[in-house]
Protein backbone atom coordinates (compact mmCIF):
# COMPACT_ATOMS: atom_id res chain seq x y z
CA UNK A 1 0.00 0.00 0.00
CA UNK A 2 1.14 3.52 -0.93
CA UNK A 3 1.78 6.01 1.60
CA UNK A 4 -0.25 9.29 1.31
CA UNK A 5 1.95 11.99 -0.07
CA UNK A 6 1.94 14.85 2.32
CA UNK A 7 2.83 18.37 1.11
CA UNK A 8 6.29 19.66 2.80
CA UNK A 9 5.50 22.82 5.39
CA UNK A 10 7.47 25.84 4.67
CA UNK A 11 9.92 25.59 7.46
CA UNK A 12 11.52 29.18 6.61
CA UNK A 13 14.95 29.82 5.03
CA UNK A 14 18.30 28.83 6.09
CA UNK A 15 21.28 29.91 6.75
CA UNK A 16 22.85 28.20 3.05
CA UNK A 17 20.35 30.23 1.44
CA UNK A 18 21.82 33.54 2.04
CA UNK A 19 25.45 32.20 2.15
CA UNK A 20 24.65 30.69 -1.39
CA UNK A 21 23.37 34.25 -2.58
CA UNK A 22 26.24 36.31 -1.13
CA UNK A 23 28.37 33.25 -3.09
CA UNK A 24 26.62 34.10 -6.57
CA UNK A 25 27.02 37.78 -6.06
CA UNK A 26 30.91 37.06 -6.45
CA UNK A 27 31.29 34.37 -8.96
CA UNK A 28 28.13 35.29 -11.07
CA UNK A 29 29.34 32.87 -14.13
CA UNK A 30 27.10 30.35 -15.15
CA UNK A 31 29.68 27.16 -15.06
CA UNK A 32 29.32 27.81 -10.68
CA UNK A 33 25.51 27.96 -11.11
CA UNK A 34 25.05 24.82 -13.26
CA UNK A 35 27.31 23.19 -10.19
CA UNK A 36 25.42 24.75 -7.31
CA UNK A 37 22.06 24.36 -8.77
CA UNK A 38 20.94 22.09 -6.32
CA UNK A 39 21.71 24.37 -3.93
CA UNK A 40 19.60 27.08 -5.18
CA UNK A 41 16.21 24.53 -5.78
CA UNK A 42 16.86 23.46 -2.43
CA UNK A 43 17.36 26.24 -0.48
CA UNK A 44 15.52 28.86 -2.29
CA UNK A 45 13.47 28.45 -4.88
CA UNK A 46 11.37 24.63 -2.88
CA UNK A 47 11.33 27.10 0.54
CA UNK A 48 9.89 29.93 -1.75
CA UNK A 49 7.46 28.07 -3.43
CA UNK A 50 6.25 26.76 0.26
CA UNK A 51 5.86 30.05 1.62
CA UNK A 52 3.80 31.48 -1.74
CA UNK A 53 1.61 27.97 -1.05
CA UNK A 54 1.09 28.82 2.63
CA UNK A 55 0.12 32.38 2.11
CA UNK A 56 -2.15 31.86 -0.63
CA UNK A 57 -3.85 29.23 2.28
CA UNK A 58 -3.48 31.97 4.50
CA UNK A 59 -4.89 34.62 2.24
CA UNK A 60 -8.10 33.06 1.41
CA UNK A 61 -9.11 32.67 4.79
CA UNK A 62 -8.94 36.11 5.25
CA UNK A 63 -10.67 36.69 1.64
CA UNK A 64 -7.54 38.50 0.77
CA UNK A 65 -8.11 38.54 -3.19
CA UNK A 66 -4.38 37.81 -4.23
CA UNK A 67 -3.19 34.64 -6.41
CA UNK A 68 -0.68 32.59 -5.14
CA UNK A 69 0.71 29.94 -7.36
CA UNK A 70 4.73 29.16 -6.99
CA UNK A 71 4.91 28.75 -11.34
CA UNK A 72 3.46 31.86 -11.71
CA UNK A 73 4.53 34.40 -9.04
CA UNK A 74 8.65 33.09 -8.36
CA UNK A 75 10.76 35.73 -10.22
CA UNK A 76 13.60 33.49 -12.75
CA UNK A 77 16.96 34.07 -10.59
CA UNK A 78 18.32 34.98 -14.46
CA UNK A 79 18.73 38.34 -15.23
CA UNK A 80 17.23 39.59 -18.64
CA UNK A 81 20.74 41.65 -19.65
CA UNK A 82 19.46 41.75 -23.50
CA UNK A 83 19.40 45.69 -23.13
CA UNK A 84 21.62 46.37 -19.63
CA UNK A 85 24.76 47.68 -19.57
CA UNK A 86 25.10 45.10 -16.71
CA UNK A 87 25.99 42.24 -17.81
CA UNK A 88 25.87 39.96 -14.63
CA UNK A 89 23.85 36.36 -15.39
CA UNK A 90 21.97 36.30 -12.38
CA UNK A 91 20.40 38.21 -9.58
CA UNK A 92 21.58 38.29 -6.00
CA UNK A 93 18.11 37.98 -4.21
CA UNK A 94 14.93 35.81 -4.80
CA UNK A 95 11.35 37.36 -5.11
CA UNK A 96 7.21 36.40 -6.06
CA UNK A 97 4.80 38.49 -6.92
CA UNK A 98 1.14 38.08 -5.74
CA UNK A 99 -1.37 39.51 -7.93
CA UNK A 100 -5.50 39.28 -8.46
CA UNK A 101 -5.16 36.86 -11.30
CA UNK A 102 -1.59 35.37 -10.93
CA UNK A 103 0.26 37.66 -13.70
CA UNK A 104 3.50 39.68 -12.15
CA UNK A 105 2.69 42.19 -14.31
CA UNK A 106 -0.75 42.77 -12.96
CA UNK A 107 -0.96 46.42 -11.54
CA UNK A 108 -1.51 46.01 -7.92
CA UNK A 109 0.93 43.40 -6.00
CA UNK A 110 2.22 41.83 -2.85
CA UNK A 111 5.65 41.14 -3.21
CA UNK A 112 8.11 39.09 -1.66
CA UNK A 113 12.03 39.91 -1.77
CA UNK A 114 14.40 37.80 0.16
CA UNK A 115 18.05 39.45 -0.10
CA UNK A 116 21.10 38.92 2.40
CA UNK A 117 21.56 42.99 1.75
CA UNK A 118 18.11 43.24 3.32
CA UNK A 119 14.56 41.17 2.58
CA UNK A 120 11.36 43.06 2.16
CA UNK A 121 7.64 42.58 1.38
CA UNK A 122 5.59 45.38 -0.26
CA UNK A 123 2.06 45.91 -1.09
CA UNK A 124 0.74 48.38 -3.78
CA UNK A 125 1.36 49.67 -7.22
CA UNK A 126 4.85 50.04 -8.33
CA UNK A 127 5.48 52.32 -11.55
CA UNK A 128 2.34 51.38 -13.47
CA UNK A 129 1.43 51.92 -17.06
CA UNK A 130 1.00 55.63 -17.51
CA UNK A 131 -2.56 55.17 -18.49
CA UNK A 132 -3.04 53.37 -14.85
CA UNK A 133 -1.70 55.23 -12.97
CA UNK A 134 -3.09 58.28 -14.27
CA UNK A 135 -6.51 56.17 -13.35
CA UNK A 136 -4.93 55.99 -9.87
CA UNK A 137 -4.45 59.84 -9.61
CA UNK A 138 -8.10 60.91 -11.04
CA UNK A 139 -9.49 58.29 -8.25
CA UNK A 140 -7.41 60.37 -5.68
CA UNK A 141 -8.74 63.90 -6.61
CA UNK A 142 -12.14 62.54 -6.91
CA UNK A 143 -12.41 60.66 -3.55
CA UNK A 144 -9.35 62.20 -1.63
CA UNK A 145 -11.55 61.49 1.98
CA UNK A 146 -11.31 57.76 1.28
CA UNK A 147 -7.71 57.72 0.06
CA UNK A 148 -6.61 60.08 2.94
CA UNK A 149 -8.45 57.66 5.50
CA UNK A 150 -6.44 54.79 3.90
CA UNK A 151 -3.31 56.41 4.42
CA UNK A 152 -4.02 57.07 7.87
CA UNK A 153 -4.87 53.65 9.13
CA UNK A 154 -1.51 52.72 7.67
CA UNK A 155 0.39 55.28 8.95
CA UNK A 156 -1.58 54.15 12.40
CA UNK A 157 0.04 50.67 11.80
CA UNK A 158 3.25 51.70 10.67
CA UNK A 159 3.47 52.10 7.36
CA UNK A 160 3.55 55.37 4.83
CA UNK A 161 4.20 55.67 1.15
CA UNK A 162 7.31 55.21 -0.15
CA UNK A 163 8.67 58.79 -1.45
CA UNK A 164 11.77 57.08 -3.80
CA UNK A 165 10.03 57.78 -7.05
CA UNK A 166 8.28 61.20 -7.82
CA UNK A 167 8.05 64.31 -9.85
CA UNK A 168 9.49 67.52 -9.62
CA UNK A 169 6.02 69.21 -10.35
CA UNK A 170 2.64 68.31 -10.14
CA UNK A 171 1.86 65.27 -13.12
CA UNK A 172 0.11 66.78 -16.64
CA UNK A 173 -3.67 67.27 -16.12
CA UNK A 174 -2.84 67.56 -12.35
CA UNK A 175 -1.75 71.37 -12.42
CA UNK A 176 -4.95 73.02 -10.61
CA UNK A 177 -5.06 70.67 -7.65
CA UNK A 178 -5.23 73.08 -4.70
CA UNK A 179 -4.44 70.65 -2.25
CA UNK A 180 -0.78 70.61 -0.57
CA UNK A 181 -1.78 67.59 0.45
CA UNK A 182 -3.00 65.56 -2.75
CA UNK A 183 -1.05 67.12 -4.66
CA UNK A 184 2.37 65.40 -2.99
CA UNK A 185 0.68 62.58 -3.75
CA UNK A 186 -0.10 62.96 -7.12
CA UNK A 187 3.72 63.62 -8.07
CA UNK A 188 4.38 59.98 -6.63
CA UNK A 189 5.12 57.68 -9.33
CA UNK A 190 4.66 54.23 -7.20
CA UNK A 191 1.73 54.08 -4.79
CA UNK A 192 3.57 51.11 -2.23
CA UNK A 193 4.27 50.49 1.18
CA UNK A 194 7.07 48.06 2.59
CA UNK A 195 7.73 46.25 5.24
CA UNK A 196 11.34 44.91 6.45
CA UNK A 197 11.66 41.49 7.05
CA UNK A 198 14.17 40.31 9.81
CA UNK A 199 16.72 37.57 9.46
CA UNK A 200 15.54 35.76 12.65
CA UNK A 201 12.06 35.89 11.17
CA UNK A 202 12.69 34.65 7.59
CA UNK A 203 14.20 31.78 8.96
CA UNK A 204 10.99 30.65 11.36
CA UNK A 205 8.41 29.74 8.93
CA UNK A 206 5.40 30.13 10.85
CA UNK A 207 6.16 33.45 12.04
CA UNK A 208 7.19 34.41 8.31
CA UNK A 209 3.60 33.76 7.07
CA UNK A 210 1.95 35.25 9.81
CA UNK A 211 3.73 38.67 9.30
CA UNK A 212 3.70 38.70 6.07
CA UNK A 213 -0.16 37.90 5.55
CA UNK A 214 -0.77 40.57 8.81
CA UNK A 215 0.67 43.23 6.21
CA UNK A 216 -1.12 41.73 3.02
CA UNK A 217 -4.16 41.87 5.54
CA UNK A 218 -3.16 46.10 6.31
CA UNK A 219 -2.22 47.43 3.07
CA UNK A 220 -5.17 45.77 1.07
CA UNK A 221 -7.30 48.49 1.40
CA UNK A 222 -4.74 50.04 -0.50
CA UNK A 223 -4.79 47.41 -3.46
CA UNK A 224 -8.50 47.67 -3.05
CA UNK A 225 -8.58 51.55 -3.99
CA UNK A 226 -6.11 51.43 -7.11
CA UNK A 227 -8.22 48.13 -8.54
CA UNK A 228 -10.95 50.02 -8.74
CA UNK A 229 -9.48 52.96 -10.33
CA UNK A 230 -8.02 50.65 -13.09
CA UNK A 231 -10.97 48.55 -13.89
CA UNK A 232 -13.61 51.18 -14.00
Amino acid sequence: MKRDLVEPVFGGFSAKAFSFLKELAVQQNRDWFLEHKSEYEQELKEPLSLLVKALGLTLRTKRIDLECDPKRAIFRINRDIRFSKDKRPYKTNVGAAMTRNGDKNSPGVLYIHIDPAGSFTASGFYCPESPQLQAIRQQIVERPKEFLSILNKLAKAGFTLAQQDRLQRLPRGFETVESPEIGELLRLKSLVVIHPLQKKTLGDGPALIKEISDFAVTSHPLLQFGWTAVTL
